[in-house]
């Protein structure tokens, strides 16, 4: 659906109107398109001072394997750490070009005063950042900081990232990761979609990185030779997802119910995926997809798109549309869940990705079961990612949760909730479904083994919810 007042905006007349009367300004998104570079822009990298030099290191590699152009200050820290990768970098100094990235390590920040660094490599170039442009700060999970000082500061980071997200503007994104010691090199997968425009829509969120199992892939199709299975796949969201599996070189079994037969093989047959009809919620569902995933040797990565709203009021939903919401949105996943890994279908390196929402998050109004079942989906991803992890198993859960997204779906929504929607975040304006596909992408790859239990909103950064 066309956003008119986005649109409006862009013009000379909308921008002075908007202006004048303290409107949101919403800024076209960079999104991904193939054959462009990853990062469309120079990379502004520093650290915090310190001897632990092990994500500076394998940025530096990162960073050079996507042929980024890089900048350091030459009194920075991790100077030092590019010049002995052989990594070429130039001098920040005097710079008054704009950056499409800047990268901060903060992994070694301890106490407080050690903040500062914080301040002072993100002040000076606060205003050098291009529209669409990307912040990233990068540290250490705070639960497993050894002293109540240092967790107490690498906690601080979220509420700089949060901040950050909400004063840059001009569709900058901001990010902070978590990176679990020892855990570097799965950085790859994150810090790629981070600074790239895939990740146009995802702002303000943490991320952790952890030490599971990722497999080395080519970066211009790392879900080649995978077969993935998608829910909800005829229209929408689905299809999105769907699409952009299959441009990363998967083949895309493409799930939905019988009355979207026609959609369903419409876009099957343009990705050269397979469909398969079945009701998610059908007693037999689970043997239905183990039966189809085996004949393409297993399971790679399943995504559970499908969902339906129902929305009224507590006092006068029935309890029919109460169960349907619970039963489609949440139980089906647990069942399907269960069959699949009681009967060997994943694959090693399998990946779940569900899809929850921001009604899971902070809740909605008329939307008890929505956001019941949404929430329950995130209960489900935590405890599943748990149990994997205790089990030492190398099959990854995470969770996308979008925002509001443009879609049939959100047509329907009354013109005034329709507009508070798209301008309640950080960006003044709707997501695409191609945002959340992109989020889910980068969860299935084989690379991202050390992303497991994440829940990532792909919200613009929504005003609501944590």
């Amino acid at each position: 659906m066309t956003d008119r007042y986005g649109t409006f905006v862009q013009t000379s007349v909308g921008k002075k109107v908007a202006k004048n009367l303290g409107l949101p300004l919403p800024a076209p998104l960079d999104r991904f398109e193939s054959g462009q570079k990853l990062v469309r822009g120079s990379v502004l990298f520093g650290s915090a001072s310190g001897d632990d030099n092990r994500i500076a290191q394998s940025a530096a590699r990162i960073l050079d394997e996507m042929h980024a152009e890089i900048y350091l200050n030459e009194q920075d820290g991790s100077m030092q750490v590019f010049t002995e990768a052989g990594v070429e970098v130039k001098s920040s100094a005097g710079n008054e070009d704009k950056y499409k990235v800047l990268i901060f390590d903060a992994s070694n920040i301890t106490n407080s005063t050690e903040l500062e660094q914080l301040y002072e490599f993100f002040h000076p170039v606060a205003r050098q950042v291009e529209a669409s442009g990307r912040v990233i700060v990068i540290g250490r999970p705070p639960e497993q900081c050894e002293s109540i000082e240092t967790a107490m500061v690498q906690r601080g980071l979220e509420g700089f990232v949060r901040s950050v997200g909400k004063e840059f503007k001009k569709g900058i994104a901001a990010q902070l990761i978590y990176v679990e010691a020892d855990a570097e090199n799965n950085l790859d997968s994150t810090l790629r979609f981070f600074t790239s425009a895939r990740s146009a829509y995802v702002s303000g969120q943490v991320v952790r990185v952890g030490a599971g199992e990722s497999v080395e892939v080519d970066w211009k199709q790392p879900l080649a030779g995978t077969t993935m299975l998608v829910t909800g796949a005829s229209r929408g969201i689905g299809e999105s997802i769907a699409r952009v599996l299959a441009r990363e070189g998967a083949h895309v079994i493409c799930l939905d119910v019988p009355q979207q037969q026609a959609d369903l093989q419409k876009v099957a047959g343009q990705i050269s995926g397979s469909t398969l009809l079945l009701d998610i919620t059908a007693d037999d569902a689970g043997s239905i997809i183990a039966e189809a995933a085996q004949k393409r040797g297993g399971l790679d990565g399943i995504v559970h798109n499908a969902g339906v709203i129902r929305d009224k009021t507590l006092a006068k939903m029935d309890k029919k549309l109460w169960d349907m919401v619970i039963n489609i949105n949440l139980a089906s996943i647990a069942k399907i869940n269960n069959y699949l890994f009681e009967n060997d279908v994943f694959n090693e390196h399998a990946r779940i990705v569900c899809v929850s929402s921001i009604a899971g998050i902070a809740g909605n109004f008329g939307q008890t079961n929505y956001a019941t079942s949404k929430a329950g989906v995130i209960g489900l991803v935590q405890a599943t990612a748990k149990q994997l992890t205790n089990e030492g198993k190398k099959i990854t859960i995470n969770a996308v949760a979008p925002g509001f997204i443009e879609t049939q779906m959100t047509d329907s929504i009354p013109f005034a909730v329709r507009e508070a929607g798209r301008r309640m975040n950080s960006m003044s304006q709707g997501g695409l479904p191609i945002d959340v596909a992109e989020t889910i992408a980068w969860f299935v790859t084989p690379a991202s083994g050390g992303l497991n239990g994440n829940i990532v909103r792909v919200c613009g950064q929504n005003l609501l919810g944590a």
